[in-house]
């Protein structure tokens, strides 16, 4: 089997850039204010009950306070929304300083203005995989009426659903 086949980080990586993925924003309320980061791993996982999955980085600015979380919030970005999302990706940003708009919602989880649809779960487990968890969470209440089309991930860029 040649070398540049073989499972590492690298091949990993760039087989999923290559994979068109939607952009979440994930938040919760910390003891220090609101956190928050960009997901491309969100997933349904059931519909009865409603749940959702999505990894973090263990090592992610965020990863405390999700970590004791018993709410998230989660937001579908719209393709209008490329900065917010390059926000909530970067490291050391303050995510939650204007522009970003924002309130406090349900349970007390930070909702992002502006969003396609967002849904409020409550954390019912953190699974171990690697140098992340996938948290599952069961949805309590959400709001898909937001307007515009989503914003993707691909090639290691955002960008825009064409027709």
């Amino acid at each position: 089997m040649p070398a540049d086949l073989l499972a590492t980080p690298d091949l990993l990586r760039s087989v999923f850039r290559r994979h068109a993925a939607g952009v979440a924003v994930i938040t919760a309320r910390g003891d220090a204010g609101p956190v928050g980061f960009t997901a491309t791993s969100l997933a349904s996982v059931s519909a009865e009950p409603p749940m959702l999955s999505f990894g973090v980085g263990t090592g992610s600015s965020s990863w405390p306070a999700i970590a004791a979380a018993e709410h998230v919030g989660v937001h579908i970005l719209g393709e209008h929304q490329q900065e917010l999302a390059a926000t909530f990706a970067r490291s050391g940003a303050d995510r939650f300083a204007p522009p970003t708009a924002w309130r406090e919602g349900p349970e007390g989880v930070p909702l992002l203005d502006g969003v396609l649809a967002w849904l409020v779960g409550r954390v019912v487990t953190r699974v171990p995989a690697g140098d992340h968890r996938i948290v599952i969470a069961e949805v309590v209440l959400g709001d898909p009426t937001g307007t515009g089309r989503p914003l993707l991930y691909h090639q290691g860029r955002f960008n825009r659903l064409r027709d």
